[in-house]
């Protein structure tokens, strides 16, 4: 079922959403050479306490997943894309990081994420995969016009893939949100533009395109969440929840 916010409640969702950019603000901050991913994870449980919010993912147990989530946010290192679950790794310079959260606030849902390479030592190609994503993301969220058609995010975030040489993986992409973290429709990362459900105001949606460096083929790791590129190449990830209104988009989760 695909539900229609009414202004008012699009209004009511706006705290989550702040408080989701302001936890991945911190993390992002936070994940410097010698920081624990499990230090991550307990910044953001902390946050999450003092601000009276929910975890959309400690017990999070979907079909996909071994068990229930067990963490608060997802760190995905290297050649992790999704879903990486906190573990005791100390992070280095040079790892390329994606931070992927979700909470719920009085009741509303905001889910975000960002990539970032730890320490600023960031190659060439590392700089154009995230820069890619970030373009994508971008792209995708300016297409999330009323009157347009679903296909139109996704067309606009596959051709911006495309155009940087990348192929695109349609296993995961975005969903829509509400009082739950990931509902309908699905939001894929590729597609043609003038098909799909229509876009209408009060639609809310988290886009979040992925990509990986040398593949579109994933793996699940031996802790049952971590998906990983098949060849073993760096990935990133961007995302925000945004509201379809009669003016056009608005970001929920825009960190400024």
């Amino acid at each position: 079922m695909i539900d229609l916010r009414t202004p008012g409640e699009i209004e009511d969702m706006k705290p989550a959403g702040r408080f989701v950019a302001d936890v991945l603000r911190a993390t992002s901050r936070a994940a410097a050479p010698g920081v624990n991913l499990l230090e991550i994870d307990s910044m953001a449980h902390r946050m999450i306490t003092a601000a009276g919010a929910e975890s959309c993912y400690i017990d999070y147990h979907p079909s996909f997943g071994a068990s229930p989530f067990g963490k608060v946010i997802c760190t995905s290192v290297n050649d992790a894309v999704l879903h990486g679950l906190p573990h005791d790794y100390r992070l280095k310079k040079g790892d390329l990081l994606s931070l992927d959260f979700a909470a719920k606030v009085n009741g509303w849902v905001a889910d975000s994420a960002v990539s970032l390479v730890v320490g600023g030592d960031e190659t060439p190609a590392d700089r154009t995969l995230i820069d890619t994503v970030e373009k994508a993301l971008a792209r995708g969220i300016a297409a999330a016009q009323p009157g347009g058609r679903m296909g139109d995010i996704s067309a606009a975030i596959g051709e911006t893939a495309h155009a940087a040489g990348y192929s695109v993986n349609l296993q995961f992409g975005g969903h829509g949100v509400g009082t739950e973290m990931h509902g309908d429709p699905h939001v894929a990362n590729d597609g043609r533009a003038g098909r799909g459900f229509p876009l209408k105001p009060g639609l809310v949606i988290a886009i979040e395109p992925w990509l990986m460096a040398g593949t579109d083929q994933i793996y699940t790791d031996d802790d049952g969440w971590t998906i990983r590129s098949a060849d073993g190449s760096r990935s990133a990830h961007a995302e925000h929840t945004i509201a379809i209104t009669a003016d056009g988009p608005v970001v929920l989760t825009a960190r400024g």
